[in-house]
């Protein structure tokens, strides 16, 4: 995870701060946190060698799936962290890894480990 850039995108304060913490610790440099659609667009508008994504899908009640598209579409891997059940999301995330909440930060950090290791 030394230097991969990660985007948090998440609308928790303590959540995205601990998440934030918690990567650094392990090396990744972190962008944001964004905690709405318009600032999760526009980190990827700034920065658009972002590594990878975990994204919170209910922000403040707005859903983030322009975001998880525009993801899909430039080939920029994310995980989805949600209180939804997987039926509760568009079919066309069923191939996107997905964290339940409430989660354990080692098993995010584990899950971003397994998401930027090739093959």
């Amino acid at each position: 995870m030394r230097g991969r850039r990660l985007l948090v995108v998440e609308d928790d304060y303590f959540w995205a701060d601990e998440l934030s913490q918690g990567l650094k610790r392990v090396g990744a440099v972190v962008l944001g946190p964004a905690a709405s659609v318009d600032a999760a667009g526009a980190f990827l508008q700034s920065q658009p060698d972002t590594d990878g994504v975990i994204l919170d899908i209910n922000l403040r009640g707005e859903r983030s799936y322009p975001i998880a598209d525009l993801l899909l579409a430039r080939g920029v891997p994310f995980i989805i962290m949600t209180g939804y059940d997987m039926e509760a999301l568009p079919a066309g995330y069923a191939a996107v890894p997905r964290l339940e909440k409430p989660v354990a930060l080692d098993a995010v950090v584990q899950a971003v480990e397994r998401l930027l290791t090739p093959g």
